[in-house]
């Protein structure tokens, strides 16, 4: 028989942004969206004064090891562990940030160790974290390091229930994406990709699409020659390998509803390239899902908005469906092993 899921943990965010009232909304909410158990690891004060903020009548337990969840989170939410902060939504400060950063390196091992079935990040303000010794682009990189593997294998996706898209590049300018693009990083990413699309979401045989680079995928050549040099060969290199892989594709045609109809995941060549249709079709619903990692790690696909923070005006909507998500991942995990 396979053993029970272990729960999930989550870590705090910023306490200042909406991470900590949509922990909340979601564990209020945890029947209906159908969540399985997860405990958020640090900030009992802040959990339960963003309660307050929202009008919600919330019983917080203390525990002390993960496995004590499963057992308190149908009547109250499980917090692991007594650090602390003030509550100051919409005003971030140092002592939030080390909050932030604890609950963030605790989850990290927490997952890492086995003793949660996945880690779901709340929103971080990333310069308030580097302000208080924090050496990573965000928390991706970091989680890839506390997981011992390089950057380049921690694979951002962005999931909604429209589309799964993946930006081969990043966090870099716009100009830079150019010289970033090798056939090496389409063929790694999408090796990955394949790999948790059958691992983690149960499809048996991913189908990918790629994105071109230029408009109208280069025109042969008309507008740009990175779709001939380096994307095509990339993808024929993917087939040759036996992985469905098709394109390149227009980008103002990849993400038309009949084109998304035929492909599981899409890899986009820069980041607002696979964000701007995420957002526009799933921006409530959308999670990013860390794929590569040993680690099941969702996210939801927002910021900490302190401008709205502690207003009772964040929609917990990607922060159920990160955790919806992190547990269906886990669960497919589990039985593909």
């Amino acid at each position: 028989m396979t053993a029970p899921l272990k729960p999930l943990a989550v870590s705090l965010g910023d306490p200042a942004g909406i991470g900590p009232e949509l922990i909340v909304e979601a564990w209020a909410q945890r029947d209906s969206a159908g969540l399985k158990p997860f405990f958020v690891i640090g900030g009992k004060a802040v959990i339960e004064a963003a309660a307050r903020t929202r009008g919600i009548a919330l019983s917080v337990t203390a525990i002390d090891d993960p496995d004590q969840a499963g057992g308190v989170f149908a009547d109250a939410l499980p917090v692991l562990g007594a650090f602390d902060s003030p509550y100051t939504p919409g005003t971030p400060d140092a002592a939030g940030a080390q909050l932030a950063l604890a609950s963030l390196e605790r989850g990290a091992e927490i997952a890492r160790l086995g003793l949660a079935s996945g880690l779901v990040t709340a929103p971080v303000a990333k310069s308030a974290l580097v302000a208080v010794g924090f050496q990573h682009p965000g928390q991706t990189e970091y989680l890839a390091a506390a997981c011992g593997r390089p950057e380049h294998d921690a694979v951002m996706m962005l999931a909604g229930p429209s589309l799964r898209a993946v930006p081969l590049t990043v966090h870099c300018a716009l100009g830079d994406v150019p010289a970033l693009l090798t056939a090496d990083l389409i063929k790694h990413k999408a090796r990955i990709v394949a790999e948790a699309l059958r691992r983690d979401f149960g499809i048996a045989a991913p189908r990918l699409a790629v994105a071109g680079l230029n408009p109208h995928a280069g025109e042969g050549g008309q507008f740009g020659s990175e779709e001939a040099a380096i994307i095509a060969p990339a993808i024929a290199a993917l087939r040759s390998e036996g992985l469905d892989v098709v394109g390149p594709i227009p980008g103002d045609a990849l993400f038309t509803p009949r084109m998304r109809e035929t492909y599981d995941a899409a890899l986009a060549m820069y980041h607002d390239q696979a964000l701007i249709p995420l957002k526009a079709l799933d921006f409530d619903a959308g999670v990013n899902v860390t794929l590569g990692l040993p680690i099941v790690r969702t996210s939801p696909d927002h910021g900490t908005a302190f401008d709205i923070a502690g207003k009772n005006i964040a929609d917990p909507g990607a922060m159920i469906a990160a955790l919806r998500m992190a547990g269906e991942c886990a669960a497919g995990r589990a039985s593909h092993d």
